[in-house]
């Protein structure tokens, strides 16, 4: 039984000490009587060595099986920890505060060490089955103040308590974290209590305008079901084109799917696959080598493909569930038929190969001209993100259309349309020296009132003057931001003169 088992544990101790009281006092014996004859006494001898080193023997045993015995507790106090506790996990060469979400018992085989023999064998602990299988828990942990695309699964050793968290034992008693309660404890607690603070302020500030509470709460009540579903992700990596991406996000793929958790993707036809030997064999029988749709820009080793969900659907809908991956407010995956996709790809003698896509409505009432945009992951900073929101906006103007991005944009989503919405009023400012107006600026730019007023807000050139806004923007401090965005500047760059587009109300 348990009880008796861990009560032999726990005595280790206390016999260990009487081995060695014996030993000591057996020795001593055998030194009192000491024979006349020589042969007699190195017999003597080495009886004494044999009975020495089976002590030493003993002595390693027992402190093998405290070792255990500790190890077990120290396992019993992890797996108490439970879903919503604040603790440290590792980050890297650092620990971060962070919450566990979820929870997943592994098994691990145990390997000892042979006292004797100093080699590994496979046994079993005391917390074991008899095969040797080990249970231990490992934790899914979001880092406070961080993106979820972050969160990941993280072992039991890799985990800590807070310094100022006290834990509960199984009899209910409860045991002080690491530092007690001096006053360095307390001052560590009230850092980190501002740090999060501070930063939570931060991160509330910069998503206030894109993820402000639904008015309606049946839509309040499914966002937040939605959230809760997709908080752990069930894929960690797929491989597509010869590259192997971590995921970040959860992606409604067929349960049988993930439960390897990993995805092996063609990189043409978007099918998925569950092992590498299927993807093997549908690569020698797939023909596709580009996307499935009209090729409406071309300039040197750089494509774009025009896609329709409703002809094209099985297509799109792989597409989504990839995306889905790397985009966390994504919640379209199989009503792909009223959207249109606009894929990229880079060209090269064996076919097309995507690097991103956005998607727009084929009749938006709001009058977005887009609706998702992804760049993957293995393809960015390339400049591949400010060129599908050029061509975006490129489109809005073949169309007749002032245009804007669906709300809410992702944080990544989010800084490439304030990069591109910079480097086109700075144009627009830099050419045109005379007053202009929010309104003018839209009608030349096709760019929203509402994002104009944004980016000129961040940039520190909007002022109000009686009630109105004013532009106040001096050649000094355009030049000072153009200097840095030319820093930045990426390698893809859109050509409109290769873009051979019609609108479809005129098709």
């Amino acid at each position: 039984p348990r009880s008796k088992q861990t009560a032999m544990e726990a005595g280790c101790g206390s016999n260990l000490e009487k081995k060695v009281e014996a030993a000591a006092k057996g020795n001593e014996s055998r030194k009192a009587h000491v024979p006349e004859n020589g042969s007699d006494a190195s017999a003597s001898a080495t009886k004494a060595s044999d009975g020495t080193k089976e002590t030493q023997t003993k002595i390693q045993k027992d402190e093998s099986v405290s070792t255990d015995s500790n190890n077990v507790m120290n396992d019993e106090k992890q797996r108490y920890l439970k879903v919503g506790d604040k603790v440290e996990a590792r980050c890297g060469d650092t620990y971060r505060l962070c919450e566990i979400i979820s929870l997943r018992p592994i098994a691990r085989r145990d390997r000892k060490t042979n006292a004797t023999t100093g080699r590994e064998t496979t046994g079993s602990s005391t917390n074991s089955s008899r095969s040797g299988v080990s249970r231990e828990y490992e934790y899914y942990v979001h880092y406070v103040d961080l993106n979820r695309r972050l969160d990941r699964w993280v072992a039991a050793k890799d985990v800590r308590e807070l310094e100022t968290t006290a834990m509960k034992d199984k009899d209910g008693s409860s045991y002080a974290g690491r530092g007690g309660g001096d006053g360095r404890t307390d001052k560590k607690r009230s850092l980190l209590q501002r740090r999060t603070r501070r930063g939570k302020r931060k991160l509330e500030q910069a998503e206030a305008d894109d993820h402000k509470p639904p008015a309606d709460p049946t839509l309040a009540k499914l966002e937040k079901d939605h959230e809760e579903i997709t908080k752990v992700k069930n894929v960690d990596v797929v491989y597509i084109g010869g590259y192997e991406v971590d995921c970040w996000y959860f992606s409604p793929f067929p349960e049988e799917c993930t439960r390897h958790r990993r995805l092996y993707i063609c990189e043409f036809c978007m099918k998925y696959m569950r092992k590498k030997s299927t993807l093997i064999r549908h690569k020698a029988k797939c023909y596709l080598r580009h996307p499935p749709g009209n090729e409406i820009y071309r300039d040197k080793d750089i494509s774009v493909f025009e896609v329709d969900g409703a002809k094209n659907k099985v297509y799109c809908q792989c597409l989504c569930l990839l995306s889905k991956l790397f985009l966390d407010h994504k919640t379209l995956y199989y009503d792909v038929a009223p959207f249109l996709f606009y894929l990229l790809c880079e060209a090269d003698d064996t076919g097309f190969h995507v690097v991103g896509y956005f998607s727009k409505e084929k009749v938006s009432a709001d009058n977005n001209n887009l609706a998702c945009i992804l760049t993957f992951p293995q393809f960015q900073r390339k400049g591949y993100g400010k060129f599908l929101i050029a061509l975006s906006y490129e489109l809005s103007k073949h169309e007749g259309k002032i245009g804007s991005p669906e709300k809410p944009l992702s944080d990544l989503g989010r800084l490439s349309y304030r990069s591109y919405w910079t480097r086109v009023l700075l144009g627009i400012l830099s050419e045109h020296r005379r007053p202009l107006s929010v309104k003018e600026i839209a009608q030349m730019t096709y760019i929203k009132d509402e994002d104009v007023i944004y980016t000129l807000e961040s940039l520190k050139m909007l002022r109000y003057w009686k009630g109105q806004k004013i532009i106040s923007a001096t050649p000094k401090l355009i030049e000072m931001h153009q200097q840095q965005l030319r820093s930045r500047q990426g390698r893809a760059r859109l050509n409109p003169s290769k873009l051979q587009y019609t609108p479809l109300a005129e098709r």
